[in-house]
């Protein structure tokens, strides 16, 4: 971690930083550059004004066409202009660039050489206000590149007789530069300074965590759920936790859940195979009496029997958890179905002398895959036959609301304990009385029951009075031409109104699936 996430992401802000303060230096020494040079040119060009304001004040006419100027005295006030200029020279030239005065005396460069005809043309094109700007050595005047200014001398008749140059030497550039250099290098150092110290302390506390955190992942794959990642933050660091701690307590659950079954499916299996094999073993060995084998070897049959209930169950199990569960929906009553299902426990029916009520209905018709509703039903008569009392009842209910239709099986008998009721639909689950009285199930019936219910939209509840009855009623949507025909008369429930709600505008209770004193 340290090596990977740290480096990367320190020497990339590392290298924004530089890159960063290399542009802002390139920028900030390209301004002042051109700051430098305009404000150079700036004072020499008032000093051009000046000069060439005095220049035309001097003016005396001889002939019309001739001007006269007192040379020494312009001299002297050309010298005091450009005394606030170090290394600055002033010069006067006449229309062909060829210079007449200059701060410098007699023996000058600018007397040797004239001014180039391309800068003779852009002064004389230039205003008196905002004047020629250049640079370079015009011509041969100057070795080295000066800062050069002009301005156009006119006469009273508004020609141009002569033109006044300012230059000074471009090298005073340079040495500006390197000092604003020297001056932003130390500033960057120090600014970078800072930023390597805040950028790495910044990556280390940003990877710390992410480093606890793979810690706490690393256990978690080690099935070590006992400790949680902790939670310092809101932020998207803060979020990875939480959602560590949700994924720690979700593998838990399934853990414990992956323990239990397998510590149910091997009580299963164990209590069967142990059965059948003390009976063979007594039957091979000769404990077993040959008169008494076929009693034994029913006894085996029946468990042998309980094993591929198990099996098959587990399959059905299997199935319905790894989405395989395919339904085939049509219309169906499910009335056919539950006469049906009843057929198969004809034998045990007349054994208790159990009555049966509430099938009474012509039809109830629902929609539904029919082999998957026919399972929950069986699995619920067979549950109600199991614990039904000698002689009781078991009774069928049916009522549609809202577009479902609910069904209820009830049986009377002793009941289920209040704390046991949430219970009845987990895997394997089996209350103490059952285990006295089913001795032959496996505890998966009411949980493929409910994931079936459950699958086709609908849901599945328990109700119970303990010395009284058991009532397990479940909802499945009801079939098409039906709704149809609540909605015409304006009964179906809209789109969003609950149960509670379509009850209460038909004037009507709605059904409360726990409500066990209600009459079926």
């Amino acid at each position: 971690m340290r090596n990977g996430i740290v480096k990367r992401y320190f020497f990339t802000c590392v290298s924004v930083v530089l890159v960063s303060i290399v542009v802002l230096g390139a920028v900030f020494l390209g301004l002042s550059a051109q700051y430098f040079k305009d404000e150079r040119q700036d004072q020499l060009l008032i000093i051009a004004q000046r000069a060439a304001e005095r220049t035309s004040s001097g003016l005396t006419t001889s002939d019309g066409n001739s001007y006269l100027l007192d040379f020494d005295t312009l001299r002297q006030g050309y010298r005091l202009l450009i005394s606030t200029q170090e290394d600055a020279d002033l010069f006067m030239t006449d229309v062909n660039g060829a210079a007449v005065l200059c701060t410098e005396g007699t023996r000058c460069a600018h007397t040797t050489y004239r001014v180039p005809a391309d800068v003779l043309e852009k002064s004389s094109q230039a205003s008196v206000a905002k004047g020629y700007r250049g640079m370079g050595t015009l011509g041969e005047i100057y070795k080295r590149p000066h800062y050069i200014v002009s301005v156009p001398i006119t006469g009273d008749d508004g020609y141009i007789i002569g033109y006044v140059f300012a230059a000074s030497p471009a090298d005073e550039l340079s040495q500006f530069l390197v000092d604003v250099l020297r001056m932003f290098a130390i500033a960057a150092v120090v600014v970078l300074a800072i930023s390597f110290a805040v950028i790495y302390y910044t990556t280390k506390r940003l990877v710390s965590p992410l480093k606890e955190m793979a810690g706490y992942a690393a256990r978690f794959g080690q099935g070590d759920f006992s400790q949680t990642v902790p939670v310092t933050s809101d932020d998207e660091v803060g979020q990875l936790a939480m959602a560590l701690n949700n994924m720690s307590s979700s593998l838990a659950v399934v853990e414990q859940t992956r323990r239990n079954f397998v510590a149910n499916v091997s009580h299963e299996l164990k209590t069967p195979m142990t059965t059948i094999g003390g009976f063979v073993d007594g039957i091979l060995d000769g404990t077993i009496p040959p008169e008494r084998q076929n009693h034994y070897l029913g006894l085996v049959s029946n468990e042998v029997k309980r094993l591929s209930r198990l099996v098959s169950g587990m399959l059905n199990v299997s199935k319905i958890e790894a989405g395989e569960m395919t339904l085939n929906t049509v219309p169906f009553n499910i009335c056919e179905v539950i006469f049906t299902a009843l057929l198969s426990f004809e034998q045990q029916i007349e054994q208790k002398s159990i009555e049966i009520e509430g099938l009474d209905v012509d039809k109830v018709m629902v929609e539904g895959d029919r082999d998957l509703v026919h399972q929950v039903i069986y699995n619920l008569v067979d549950n109600a036959v199991k614990f039904v009392n000698e002689g009781g009842v078991i009774s069928f209910g049916f009522e549609t609301v809202g577009g479902y239709t609910f069904t209820a099986v009830r049986n009377s008998g002793e009941g289920i304990p209040k704390e046991q009721l949430q219970q009845v639909f987990d895997r394997f689950y089996k209350t103490d009385r059952s285990r006295g009285l089913d001795k032959k199930g496996v505890g998966l019936g009411l949980y493929i029951a409910k994931t079936i219910v459950n699958r086709h939209g609908g849901d599945i509840v328990v109700s119970s009075k303990e010395g009284e009855y058991t009532e397990f009623r479940f909802s499945l949507p009801a079939a098409k031409p039906l709704r149809a025909k609540r909605a015409a008369k304006g009964e179906g429930r809209r789109e969003g109104q609950p149960a509670d709600a379509l009850a209460e505008a038909e004037g009507q209770q709605a059904p409360d699936p726990g409500d066990g004193d209600r009459k079926i």
